[in-house]
C-alpha cells in the first residue's frame, strides 16, 4: 500500500524529532557515564564530545520497521532480518567505541550481519548487471561472498571517511537523497520509506553535529555505532535496489555512483597503506578531507566541496541510468575517475597546491595558521631537523612539515634544503591553542639551537600599510627604496616539496624536488 503524501511528512518528521530527543537524552547520559570520545592520537577534535549520534539513527529505524510491519506485513521476514541485523551492527558499534575491538572482531560481527541480511531478509548481491556486452554477469555461487564483500566494503567506507564535523552524515544524506529518486522513480514503495525515515534521523543528527552561528563545534559524535549502522543500510539499500532481473530499481553499476565519495576515498587510502607495506586498517591523514584541510579549507568549505564532489558524481550515476547509457560504458567512467582518485591520494601535495590556488581563486576565507621555517640546509641538516620537530610536534597540534629544495646559484651544484612547519588553527580553537602553540615554539627552539645551532624565524603576516616600500612610492626625495613588485593582494605560495613523516621511515627520507 503505497502511502500518501500526508503519511510521507508525518513518517519523516517523526524521525527527525524522535532522532533529535534520542540524541539529546544520550548526550546527557554520555556525559553522567563518561561515554566520551577523546582528543588523541589521529583524531582532529580537541574536547570531551559524546558518540552517541546513532542512537538517532536507530530511533529513526525503529520507526521505519513499525511503518513497514504495519503497511508491508507480507515480507515480514525481509523486515525481522533488518531489525536483527541492524541491532547487532548497532550494540558492536557502541562496543567498539568504548572498548576499541580489534578489527578481526569487528569483521566477524559484521560477517554474521550480512549473513543474516542475506539469508532471513533475501537482500543478496545475485549479479553484477550487464556490465559485460549483451550479457548479465550473473554471481551464481559467488552471490554470497560478493554480498558480504560489498556491504562490509559499505560499513566500512563510511566509518573510515568519518573524520569531521558533519561530513559522514551529509554524505549519507546526499545518498538517501539520491537513493529516493531511485526508489520514488521505480516505485518501489517499502525502500522509500526506509530512506525518508532514515533521511529525518540523519538530519536530526545534523542539528548537533554540522557547525553553524550558534553551534561553534559538534555537540556530539556519530560514533562508530552510528557510522557502521549507516554505512550498513545504505548498502543494504543499493544492494535491494539494484537486484531483481525484472524489478530492479537501478542497474548495478548505479549504486558505485551513488557512493562513489566514501567508496573511492576509502580504497585509495588502503591500497596506498598497502602500497607503503602498512596494515590497511591503519588510521592516516591521507583522506580527501584531510587534503583540503590541509590546502586552508575551513571544515565548512570542506563539507561543501566533498557533498558537491559527492553530488555531482551521484547525478552523473543517474543521468546514466535514465539516459540509458550502456553499463560499461558507466563503469568505465567510473574506474577512470577512481584512477585519477587513487594517483591523488598517493601523490597529495600535487592536489594540495591545485586546491590552494582553487582556494584564492573562489575567494574563500583560508583556516588561520602558524607556521616558521629554517633557512638553507644540507640534506643530512634537513633530516635531522625534520627529526627534531617531528619529535616536538604534539599530537594535538594539527601540523605539516615541507622540506623544500631552494635555488642553487649559478655555480654551485651542492643542493640546499629549507624546512618549513605549518601548525593550523581550527575554527573554534585558536584561542585555546596560543599557550599551546608558543610552548611549542619555546621547546622546539631550545632544542634546535642546541643541537643545530639555528635560530627559528617565525613568518609575520605582510601588511601593505606597514611598507615604506609602499609608502615611499610618492616621495621622490629622501630614503627612496624599490617598490615590493608584488601585489598588495597577492597569495604567494611556497610549496614544493613535502615530507609526509607519517607515511615514511627514517631511511626511506630523501627530500624530493616538486614536478
Amino acid at each position: 500500500m503505497q502511502p500518501d503524501l500526508s503519511e510521507q511528512l508525518i513518517l519523516f518528521a517523526t524521525s527527525t524529532i524522535l532522532a533529535g530527543l534520542t540524541i539529546r537524552l544520550a548526550i546527557f547520559l554520555a556525559y553522567a557515564y563518561g561515554i566520551l570520545d577523546r582528543p588523541g592520537q589521529h583524531k582532529q577534535h580537541r574536547h570531551l564530545t559524546p558518540f552517541v549520534g546513532g542512537t538517532g539513527i536507530f530511533a529513526a529505524l525503529l520507526v521505519a520497521l513499525c511503518f513497514l510491519v504495519s503497511h508491508y506485513p507480507e515480507h515480514s521476514m525481509k523486515w525481522l532480518g533488518l531489525g536483527v541485523s541492524s541491532i547487532i551492527i548497532f550494540v558492536m558499534g557502541f562496543a567498539d567505541d568504548i572498548l576499541q575491538l580489534h578489527y578481526r572482531t569487528r569483521l566477524i560481527v559484521q560477517t554474521i550481519v550480512v549473513l543474516i541480511m542475506a539469508l532471513v531478509s533475501g537482500v543478496v548481491l545475485t549479479d553484477l548487471g550487464s556490465i559485460l556486452p549483451g550479457e548479465v554477469l550473473v554471481l551464481g555461487i559467488l552471490a554470497i561472498p560478493f554480498t558480504l564483500f560489498a556491504t562490509i566494503g559499505g560499513i566500512n567506507a563510511l566509518n573510515m571517511i568519518d573524520g569531521i564535523d558533519g561530513l559522514s552524515g551529509s554524505l549519507s544524506l546526499t545518498s538517501l537523497i539520491l537513493l529516493g529518486t531511485v526508489a520514488l522513480v521505480a516505485g518501489d514503495h517499502p525502500s522509500y520509506i526506509l530512506i525518508l525515515a532514515l533521511a529525518g534521523g540523519t538530519v536530526g543528527f545534523l542539528f548537533f553535529n554540522l557547525r553553524y552561528k550558534l553551534q561553534p563545534r559538534a555537540r556530539v559524535f556519530l560514533g562508530d555505532n552510528g557510522s557502521m549502522l549507516l554505512g550498513f543500510l545504505i548498502a543494504w539499500l543499493l544492494i535491494d535496489l539494484s537486484q531483481g532481473s525484472n524489478s530492479r530499481a537501478m542497474a548495478p553499476v548505479t549504486a558505485l555512483w551513488l557512493f562513489s565519495v566514501p567508496l573511492m576515498d576509502t580504497i585509495s587510502i588502503m591500497l596506498r597503506r598497502v602500497w607503503q607495506h602498512k596494515s590497511p586498517f591503519e588510521p592516516d591523514h591521507n583522506h580527501l578531507h584531510h587534503i583540503l584541510l590541509d590546502a586552508g579549507y575551513r571544515v565548512g568549505d570542506v563539507i561543501f566541496t566533498v557533498i558537491s564532489i559527492h553530488l555531482l558524481f551521484g547525478i552523473t550515476g543517474l543521468a546514466g541510468l535514465y539516459l540509458g547509457i550502456h553499463e560499461p560504458v558507466m563503469l568505465a567512467g567510473f574506474l577512470l575517475l577512481f584512477s585519477g582518485y587513487f594517483y591523488l591520494s598517493l601523490h597529495p601535495w600535487h592536489l594540495i597546491t591545485a586546491l590552494r590556488h582553487l582556494h584564492t581563486l573562489w575567494g574563500l576565507v583560508p583556516t588561520q595558521s602558524y607556521g616558521f621555517f629554517l633557512g638553507s640546509h644540507t640534506p643530512e641538516e634537513a633530516e635531522n631537523l625534520v627529526r627534531t620537530l617531528s619529535k616536538e610536534l604534539r599530537p594535538s597540534l594539527d601540523s605539516l612539515i615541507h622540506v623544500i629544495k631552494n635555488k642553487a646559484p649559478a655555480g654551485d651544484e651542492d643542493n640546499k634544503y629549507a624546512v618549513v612547519v605549518n601548525i593550523r588553527l581550527l575554527d573554534a580553537e585558536i584561542g585555546t591553542m596560543k599557550n599551546e602553540i608558543d610552548n611549542f615554539v619555546a621547546s622546539a627552539q631550545k632544542h634546535i639551537t642546541e643541537q643545530c645551532g639555528i635560530q627559528l624565524r617565525p613568518f609575520i603576516e605582510r601588511n601593505p600599510r606597514n611598507d615604506r616600500r609602499v609608502q615611499d612610492q610618492g616621495n621622490l626625495s629622501g630614503n627612496r627604496r624599490t617598490a615590493d613588485r608584488r601585489k598588495p593582494n597577492q597569495k604567494l605560495l611556497v610549496f614544493e616539496a613535502m615530507f609526509d613523516h607519517a607515511s615514511m621511515s627514517e631511511q626511506d627520507y630523501h627530500p624530493k624536488k616538486a614536478d
